[in-house]
């Protein structure tokens, strides 16, 4: 049996953005038509607002904040209740206030169902201010650089860049690769990502799954669904 595995951002939706209305309908049949899954660094809200409620219902299962709320329908399956070590959040402040990206929008901590997430531009950024943080970190690495840093400092957390703008942090092991016990080694797992990279989100689960498939925008997987349909992969 074949089963599908989709993060959002970047993936599915631009990031932080709507889905496209076009490639909804499309998506929407293909999730009657086959197993799918959902796996993001967002919360449930944030998912439900990018996605619209059926195409979230439409999923077998959602996996918000990187697999630490977990989701069927308006289900509540399980909830990791981990929060920030002071000393981390004390680590990350000072990169923040260190930054030479000069502008902050507020909300740089948001604290999610078992992980944070951590923006220097900050959560409240509109389009035009987290594109131009894009343009200075594609530049300078900035993300990289904290979570690599942050990594080394606190060996029993793990933070990874995620989307566009913010570095996702969690217990290690408590990242989206979590989610592989939900899944049986005798099915075949496809998973679609846009941040395979060694230092992206996407990268644990990538390493446990059958196949991946690293996509650059939801044209990208749009491309693949139709052919992996044509193919007989998928109905």
């Amino acid at each position: 049996m074949n089963k599908f595995i989709f993060d959002v951002d970047g993936t599915l939706t631009p990031s932080r953005c709507p889905i496209d209305s076009n490639f909804k309908q499309f998506f929407n049949v293909f999730c009657r038509h086959n197993y799918v899954y959902l796996v993001t660094g967002s919360d449930k809200p944030k998912t439900v607002e990018q996605l619209g409620k059926d195409t979230y219902n439409l999923a077998k299962t959602v996996y918000n904040c990187s697999g630490n709320d977990v989701w069927q329908g308006d289900k509540n399956i399980r909830k990791n209740q981990w929060q920030l070590p002071e000393d981390a959040h004390s680590f990350l402040a000072q990169c923040l206030s260190e930054s030479k990206f000069a502008k902050r929008t507020g909300l740089h901590f948001e604290h999610r169902t078992g992980m944070v997430n951590f923006s220097i531009v900050g959560r409240k950024a509109n389009m035009e201010e987290r594109a131009e943080y894009v343009v200075w970190d594609t530049a300078n690495n900035e993300r990289d650089i904290i979570a690599r840093n942050f990594n080394k400092t606190f060996p029993d957390l793990d933070a990874r860049p995620g989307g566009d703008t913010g570095i996702d942090i969690a217990p290690k092991g408590a990242d989206k690769s979590q989610i592989i016990v939900d899944f049986d080694e005798e099915d075949t797992t496809w998973f679609f990502g846009d941040r395979m990279d060694p230092d992206g989100n996407d990268y644990p689960l990538a390493q446990v799954v059958d196949h991946t498939r690293h996509v650059l925008n939801y044209r990208n997987t749009w491309e693949y669904l139709s052919w992996f349909q044509e193919q007989g992969i998928a109905s």
